[in-house]
């Protein structure tokens, strides 16, 4: 995997080196989202609960909780966070008020998020960012080691915030809604649940209206400090190098060694914890929900050194992979409106019908997809569909599309 043949000290390519861990980011975010889009919901955090815990089954759930799963989620908001202090920083460049950019630009980004999860899927993010990235706006001054600093103390925060639910289960308070979100729900609401998304829009559409009109608002609450943390994390990645590649390679590869070499084999003995415990109501709550929360950050540094560290200039799969981060938010959009056709009522209908390995051919499918699209798209008009229209809605005018993208 190679970055384009500038140096990763130029100013291009330090934008270059934050798309190319944008692209893996948007690619890596689908091993997760799918088994949403396919699955009953428990079954994201408990794979007992549906679509199989033997096997393939089980591998492909362990391999996502240790390497995948918060991770890339994680690694987006990293890059959000560092991308919103890019476009801070041209706006002040270029004499324009950097409050009105970017609050024009997280209002508009909450509106395609709102109308993401009202009309599309209930799993979108863009709504979470948008709130959380009017937040942290003010925070962006802060000299590199506060953020870090004020990062950490987040991350604290939310570990609180989720030790409650262990001590929910643990107390036998809320078993109920804790089964149907991440233990083994009721063979009735499975198939309650079975029908709805093998059914028609209409039927889908009023049960995300009557479940999802104002989850934004608890999300922030319980999701916010955390994803505030990342995006801090970002800030600060941008502002001492990391994520310009401007680091020596000697550099990345200590920190690769250390993050990953700390929280790797807690994430696998979690996992061996989980197994044994046989998914247990209180063992996800406790290890998948609270105890990888102090872990995810290291993980999160650690996977972008590696991608850092596997650039080299000229490779073609590099530039696809920058490609594709260029245009994150369309080929996040995209996914969605694919995947909920593939497996909704509507479209082909294969919600609940296939075990959970059995959905990763169909995101290696719609990798390929987004790798083959994205650079030729990018060779003839100058930003995706939805960047374009995010573009110009948050500038007011409408913005030049054809032509090539910049370098």
């Amino acid at each position: 995997m190679d970055l384009p043949a500038t140096s990763l000290k130029a100013p291009a390519a330090r934008l270059a080196s934050l798309d190319v861990v944008r692209g893996v980011a948007v690619l890596g975010i689908l091993l997760l989202n799918m088994v949403s889009f396919g699955l009953p919901e428990a079954a994201y955090l408990n794979p007992r609960a549906y679509g199989g815990w033997h096997g393939m089954d089980l591998a492909a759930w362990a391999l996502n909780f240790v390497l995948f799963d918060g991770k890339m989620r994680g690694l987006f908001s990293f890059l959000f966070g560092a991308s919103m202090l890019l476009v801070i920083e041209r706006a002040e460049a270029n004499g324009e008020s950097a409050a009105s950019v970017h609050y024009r630009r997280m209002v508009w980004l909450l509106a395609f998020g709102l109308a993401h999860l009202w009309l599309v899927w209930h799993g979108d993010i863009l709504t979470h960012y948008a709130l959380v990235g009017m937040l942290a706006f003010g925070l962006r001054a802060l000299p590199t080691e506060r953020l870090l600093a004020l990062g950490v103390l987040l991350i604290g925060f939310s570990i609180l915030l989720f030790a409650a639910v262990p001590i929910a289960v643990h107390q036998g308070h809320d078993l109920a809604a804790l089964n149907q979100t991440m233990g083994m729900p009721a063979p009735a609401e499975i198939a309650r649940e079975l029908a709805l998304f093998r059914g028609d829009y209409p039927a889908i559409l009023r049960a995300r209206l009557d479940e999802h009109l104002t989850t934004p608002l608890p999300m922030l609450w319980f999701y916010g400090p955390e994803t505030l943390a990342y995006m801090l994390f970002g800030m600060a990645g941008l502002k001492s190098g990391m994520l310009r590649g401007e680091w020596p390679r000697a550099r990345y590869r200590r920190w690769l060694r250390a993050c990953w070499g700390i929280a790797l084999p807690a994430y696998a003995a979690l996992a061996v914890y989980i197994v044994l415990a046989q998914f247990s109501l209180f063992s996800v709550a406790l290890a998948s929900w609270t105890l990888t929360a102090p872990l995810r950050p290291p993980t999160i540094a650690g996977w972008a050194c590696l991608i850092l560290l596997l650039a080299r200039p000229g490779g073609v799969l590099t530039e696809r992979l920058a490609a594709a981060g260029r245009m994150a938010f369309t080929n996040y959009l995209l996914t969605s409106l694919i995947c909920t056709t593939l497996f909704y009522g509507y479209g082909l209908g294969w919600f609940g019908h296939l075990s959970r390995w059995q959905l990763y051919p169909v995101v290696l499918a719609i990798w390929a997809m987004i790798l083959l699209w994205s650079k030729p798209w990018l060779a003839r008009f100058r930003f995706g569909p939805f960047e374009w229209l995010w573009r110009s809605l948050a500038r007011g005018s409408r913005q030049r599309l054809r032509g090539a993208a910049a370098s």
